[in-house]
């Protein structure tokens, strides 16, 4: 246990550090910058954020029903929002165990396709939000050479998992582990890439991720910042998939460093692009503690032991 402790410290220093490190650099233009704000443009922001997890709930309930699991959207919702709101306390992305472990509480199914739904729930985000980098990459001049292989690897690591799991959707074993790995890529592929899951998980990945675009859009206009939508859609995705690498808890100092830069490169001034990202991941993650708050009082108790589950277990396989 002192070794989760130290890592859960460790990686929240340096989260904080992040965060410190980037209004120091600033700290002198932040009051101007602040003074130009328009809190109004707070009320859209807060409804877009909103609007994206129920999307992210419908999409859940869908990868869920693809794999035969019935579920009602407000379960799906607070599967999704408690499983974030765990991953903006303990790093390496632990909330997600969080919802195999409820899946299996509620005798939903078993922990190998509680996983496959989280991999394939990840398998489009990733892809959605790399492409959305590509598109928006044309837009936007003076991109640094680094950004490139943040967009394109995502995209390689999504055609290998696709290669997979047409190579391996049929592959059986009478050996038990490669049994269940082979089930597993079996119901991954049934669920994820028949035409309907295509497009469904596909328009409503989009549809998510759009949510999340314009609330930074909002944000920038808090701010009276003139930035255009293909900065900010390249600021997002550069900044989610570099939050995708599990550092620290919930991304917090890496999402607001990639986003700032991207701003700050495109003509932002830094004070101003400082602000907007920090802002922009404060209220996105306000709004996923308080949904993950309310979803656990909804489903009840349970959730917290299912929680503290999830880190014992990972704390056993680290061991």
């Amino acid at each position: 246990m002192d070794r989760q402790v130290n890592v859960l410290i460790a990686s929240a220093l340096l989260a904080l550090g992040i965060i410190a490190f980037m209004l120091f650099r600033v700290w002198g233009d932040l009051l101007t910058a602040m003074e130009q704000w328009v809190p109004l443009y707070l009320l859209p922001a807060i409804a877009f954020c909103t609007a994206g997890w129920f999307m992210r709930g419908a999409r859940y309930r869908s990868i869920l029903h693809g794999l035969e699991i019935r579920v009602g959207l407000t379960f799906s919702t607070a599967c999704v929002l408690i499983s974030q709101t765990v991953n903006l306390i303990i790093p390496a992305r632990l909330g997600d165990l969080v919802r195999v472990f409820i899946l299996k509480h509620e005798n939903l199914c078993g922990y190998p396709t509680g996983i496959s739904s989280l991999v394939i729930e990840r398998f489009f985000d990733v892809l959605t939000v790399a492409i959305l980098g590509l598109v928006a990459l044309p837009f936007v001049l003076g991109v640094p050479s680094w950004v490139y292989p943040v967009i394109v690897l995502p995209l390689a690591i999504c055609g290998a998992f696709v290669i997979v799991l047409l190579a391996l959707g049929k592959a059986q074993s009478k050996n038990r582990i490669l049994s269940i790995a082979f089930s597993m890529i079996h119901e991954m592929r049934k669920a994820s890439l028949t035409p309907g899951a295509i497009l469904g998980l596909s328009g409503l990945s989009v549809a998510i991720w759009a949510t999340d675009v314009f609330t930074t859009v909002s944000i920038a206009a808090m701010f009276q910042a003139e930035i255009s939508f293909s900065v900010i859609l390249l600021a997002v995705v550069v900044g989610n998939l570099v939050k995708a690498v599990p550092l620290t808890p919930g991304g917090i100092g890496t999402y607001e460093a990639a986003v700032a830069v991207i701003l700050v490169l495109s003509g932002t001034a830094p004070a101003t692009a400082t602000l907007i990202a920090i802002t922009d991941h404060l209220v996105k993650n306000v709004i996923t503690a308080a949904g993950g708050i309310l979803s656990i009082r909804l489903l009840g108790g349970w959730v917290v032991d299912a929680i503290r589950d999830a880190f014992r277990r990972k704390g056993e396989t680290g061991a």
